[in-house]
């Protein structure tokens, strides 16, 4: 490990931000870090890289910062999990924000999640439901959405459009990124024309539950590591990152949904959104994401876990939350008269994961032999839920048994 700045004075947060081959983002990236309101002696930034081979590891020599930084690299590509962990054990602060090495940070980050932590000991604060994205660079490997979109952003400035036509122009096909921001666009807040809103999370229901996601039942999906605060003491108490989860997707889930288990309260506050700085989307990313599910849902094999396997049929949040509420009113009130149906609804609910893991068409999920004892009480059971009030159950239900 190499420190700048090995000053004494004690540490009040510590931000973790592990990269893996985002040179350019990550410089800019610790140049927001470098602009901020709050104080900087006491806040710290631990870059862990997880051995890329870009020019990231000479970030160290050339990042001018005023806060204490702490550059940890990796021999070997550890996955995001282990590096995050890493992070956490190197960290001096008693909060910790998780923050992606390609999240550019406006200059009350820091302050806007501490100020949640002062007077509570048991939140987690995130800004990465109310997701801003940027295009600070044109990167090589954007695929056609990607540069439809930034053309489309570029039109609306002269001097950005002017860039992008003069890299149509002379630098098409290389290989090499070209800047689109610069650091006084950061100063300035100009960077902020090539940005855009992606209301992803909140517009599947969220928003709807208030910042502190009062009475969702999912509130755990708010634990994006993008972007989010915990106090140390609360993952000592749940865990750290389960470092079985390599590659893309779920593990920040996995811990949200144990900090959650052990009742940590979950906050929404989009005065700590940070900008993710776009690049090239790698074609692995699904295959690792369902890899990922796989191992959460045979870990948690919950209903309340199970139940995120409805996204794959593109089911809104809110569907999911109200699925659940009267998956569980339904045993509440009936604890003996539906088992059966129960039994089939959380099995066919791993078994999209499953398939989807295996590379298997998501299908036939709970076949039956026609006129079995079972298949018929599935079915009576079927009928009795929407005239008993368990529309969304029932609804939810018959999208994955008749598949």
């Amino acid at each position: 490990m190499s420190i700048k700045n090995n000053h004494k004075h004690p540490i009040k947060v510590s931000i973790v931000m592990p990269t893996y081959n985002k040179y350019y983002q990550t410089s800019l990236s610790l140049y927001g870090l470098s602009k901020q309101t709050f104080p900087q002696a006491e806040y710290e930034v631990i870059l862990v890289d997880d051995a890329s081979s870009d020019n990231t590891p000479n970030i160290f020599k050339e990042a001018d910062v005023p806060f204490k930084f702490k550059y940890i690299g990796m021999k070997q590509n550890k996955g995001r999990s282990s590096v995050r962990n890493i992070g956490i054990n190197h960290a001096e602060g008693n909060l910790l924000i998780f923050l992606d090495g390609e999240m550019l940070a406006p200059p009350a980050f820091i302050e806007n999640h501490y100020k949640h932590h002062v007077h509570e000991s048991n939140l987690v604060v995130t800004g990465a439901m109310h997701y801003e994205g940027v295009y600070t660079f044109i990167m090589p490997d954007y695929n056609e959405d990607q540069v439809a979109h930034l053309k489309e952003l570029v039109s609306r400035d002269p001097e950005y459009r002017r860039l992008y036509e003069n890299y149509e122009q002379t630098q098409q096909h290389s290989n090499v990124p070209c800047p689109l921001v610069t650091k006084e666009d950061i100063n300035t807040n100009r960077f902020q024309r090539l940005s855009f809103p992606n209301r992803y999370f909140l517009n599947s229901g969220l928003k709807h539950f208030g910042e502190r996601l009062e009475g969702f039942t999912l509130p755990y999906i708010a634990f994006l590591s993008g972007n989010v605060s915990v106090r140390k003491a609360n993952l000592k108490k749940s865990g750290l990152f389960d470092e079985t989860f390599v590659g893309y997707g779920a593990e920040d889930w996995e811990l949200g949904y144990r900090l959650y288990k052990n009742g940590v309260q979950f906050v929404l506050d989009p005065s700590t959104v940070a900008y993710h700085q776009e690049h090239g989307i790698s074609k692995r990313k699904v295959k690792e994401q369902w890899g990922n599910h796989y191992r959460f849902v045979k870990k948690h094999p919950n209903i309340d876990v199970l139940i995120l396997s409805l996204e794959w049929k593109e089911l809104p949040f809110m569907h999911m939350h109200q699925t659940l509420v009267e998956y569980k009113e339904l045993k509440k009130r009936f604890p003996d008269e539906y088992n059966e149906l129960t039994h089939a609804f959380r099995l066919m609910l791993f078994r999209i994961i499953e398939y989807l893991n295996n590379g298997q068409p998501v299908t036939k999920l709970y076949e039956l032999p026609p006129g079995s004892e079972e298949r018929i009480k599935i079915h009576q059971q079927l009928e009795t839920l929407r005239p008993r009030g368990f529309d969304y159950l029932a609804s939810s239900f018959e999208q994955i048994y008749y598949l």
